[in-house]
């Protein structure tokens, strides 16, 4: 007598893969992103420096590695504290330092574009 239908198991699985495959594509965003921005850009926009958002985003990135091939659980701590960590930088940091950096062009630029 099985409880559990294996098919729907299989389901499952492939729902809470996808999901990995989803927070690893975020993770790996936000890496490629903080290795592309300026390293003053980050005090100057009060957060975090470079070094420390590489090194948080970093692992992050090694962590949504491991959950995509499978060897970690999206039930896991650690695949959900790397997808924070890379949704904060997302959604944060990553639009202060952006402006920042898009500032020292010599563009003057208001809520709604350049002036």
């Amino acid at each position: 007598m099985t409880i559990v239908n294996p098919t729907a198991l299989t389901v499952v699985n492939l729902f809470f893969w996808v999901l990995l495959l989803g927070a690893f594509v975020i993770e790996a965003w936000a890496f490629v992103d903080v290795i592309r921005r300026p390293k003053a850009a980050f005090p100057a926009a009060a957060k975090q420096t470079k070094p420390i958002w590489l090194i948080i985003l970093g692992v992050a990135f090694v962590i949504g590695i491991a959950g995509a091939v499978g060897y970690l659980t999206l039930l896991s701590f650690f695949p959900i504290i790397a997808f924070v960590a890379a949704a904060i930088y997302l959604v944060d940091v990553r639009p202060k330092v952006k402006a920042i950096g898009r500032g020292s062009s010599g563009q003057h630029m208001g809520p709604y574009g350049p002036w």
